[in-house]
């Protein structure tokens, strides 16, 4: 995973290779949800459905997101953006979903969707097939 700062705060949050998760790792609450993350905080995003993103922190740390609307196509592109000009990603915020196959750069602008809170958890690792 990585994310781009682009001016005026808008972020790219990517699978490497458009990998995907063949299983959402269940997740055990590991705290109390909280409203916001800091942005210099996040490490790495995991789309894990249309409605469950997981944020990988700088310290080893992660907090699931469930999106209170599942939000189409997010799953199976794996990509979204957001904007802020805060220094915080919080549960008011929107993304958008990037979707393959657009103008020039090969994306464009797909649903458009409100985030939940962050709640901590600590993931079981992913059953391979």
């Amino acid at each position: 995973m990585r994310m781009l700062l682009i001016p005026a705060a808008l972020l790219l949050a990517a699978a490497p290779g458009g990998a995907r998760d063949d299983k959402i790792p269940e997740a055990t609450p590991a705290g109390a949800p909280v409203s916001c993350v800091r942005l210099t905080d996040i490490r790495s995003t995991h789309v894990r459905s249309d409605d469950i993103i997981d944020f990988e922190m700088r310290n080893g740390r992660y907090f699931r997101n469930t999106l209170p609307i599942g939000c189409p196509q997010l799953g199976f592109e794996q990509r979204f953006l957001y904007k802020t000009s805060l220094s915080q990603l919080c549960s008011v915020d929107v993304i958008t979903v990037l979707t393959s196959g657009g103008g020039p750069g090969g994306l464009s602008r797909g649903a458009t969707c409100g985030l939940g809170e962050f709640q901590p958890v600590t993931l079981a690792k992913p059953v391979k097939k």
